[in-house]
């Protein structure tokens, strides 16, 4: 889920009225039944404002949510914590609908939506508008699952280049504590994220647990970089003479050191290929750059001044 405040389109230090506001006016724009012919996105666009609704309008739930971020926040409070205590009702008795009318029936929406069964939505609820305690659930309503869980998993680059296992270790609101091992395919991109069904958080109502979601972060390398084709580069180091004459020079590549022959003239910023080194059969790349003295000796002055003489 995105960033609580961008959902409510409100800043960090928005008041709790300013708050509010913002999620009457997106409540009301993103309804269902306003939206018939979009009602899935619509329902999925209410579900994520009532839920940074629930977060933001309780000052002790905002203080974690900023302390510790989204991924962190989730990962420590289920989605039953997220809407406890959530007053809801007051704010549709201030649309003048009370928890249903004028067609607008949000007792039917929320429970739809976070699975409340009969006791749904009820402004006496123990939530005060979200009850998940309800007595049961109606027939052919499935009990909510479990909360999902986020975690962020940093792997190097030889991980990216070799493929790789790890074990993710992480602490669910209950105190228990999960150890998962994950697969980490070649190539996988930064940033990209793994789901592992029913692996996040048990469902404290019967239903299936929530999913896993580890989202991967792959650390710089010293030396080898990536590009968006799997390609990998590194920096060959080329002095004045090995630049203008060529040369053969040796390059450390992850599979060992390998020569690669430099043609005469070559600009800074060529690049050499090496076929078949990069990742999942992709190319290796030397990148020329130049290493330029910061200092002549007397010698080399005069050298060059001949060169310069000679038109180079």
């Amino acid at each position: 889920m995105s960033d609580y405040y961008s959902i409510l389109g409100v800043d960090k230090n928005a008041s709790e009225a300013e708050i509010k506001s913002a999620y009457r006016k997106l409540a009301l724009k993103y309804h269902p039944d306003r939206n018939p012919d979009n009602k899935k996105e619509a329902e999925e666009k209410f579900k994520q404002i009532s839920e940074a609704y629930a977060v933001l309008s309780d000052p002790e739930k905002k203080k974690q949510y900023d302390t510790f971020g989204s991924s962190d926040f989730r990962q420590r409070y289920s989605q039953e914590d997220i809407f406890k205590n959530t007053d809801f009702s007051s704010i549709f008795s201030d649309f003048g609908f009370g928890s249903s009318g004028g067609g607008m029936n949000f007792t039917d929406i929320f429970s739809s939506l976070f699975g409340g069964g009969r006791g749904g939505f009820s402004s006496s609820s123990s939530y005060q508008g979200f009850d998940p305690y309800s007595q049961g659930y109606s027939q052919g309503q499935s009990a909510p699952k479990g909360q999902d869980v986020e975690y962020r998993l940093k792997i190097s680059f030889f991980d990216v280049y070799n493929g790789a296992n790890k074990n993710v270790k992480f602490t669910l609101n209950n105190g228990v504590t999960r150890n998962i091992d994950v697969k980490i395919p070649v190539g996988i991109k930064n940033g990209t994220k793994l789901r592992l069904a029913k692996r996040g958080a048990p469902s404290q109502y019967g239903g299936e647990p929530g999913d896993l979601y580890v989202i991967v972060e792959v650390e710089p390398h010293p030396t080898y970089r990536i590009d968006s084709n799997n390609n990998v580069e590194v920096d060959l180091i080329l002095n004045l003479s090995e630049a203008l004459l060529g040369a053969t020079k040796q390059v450390e590549t992850p599979q060992g050191v390998k020569k690669v022959k430099v043609p005469p003239m070559v600009n800074a910023g060529s690049k050499i290929r090496l076929k078949g080194l990069g990742i999942k059969s992709s190319d290796f790349y030397a990148v020329v750059k130049y290493n330029l003295p910061k200092t002549l000796t007397g010698e080399q002055k005069q050298l060059i001044k001949k060169l310069q003489d000679l038109g180079l």
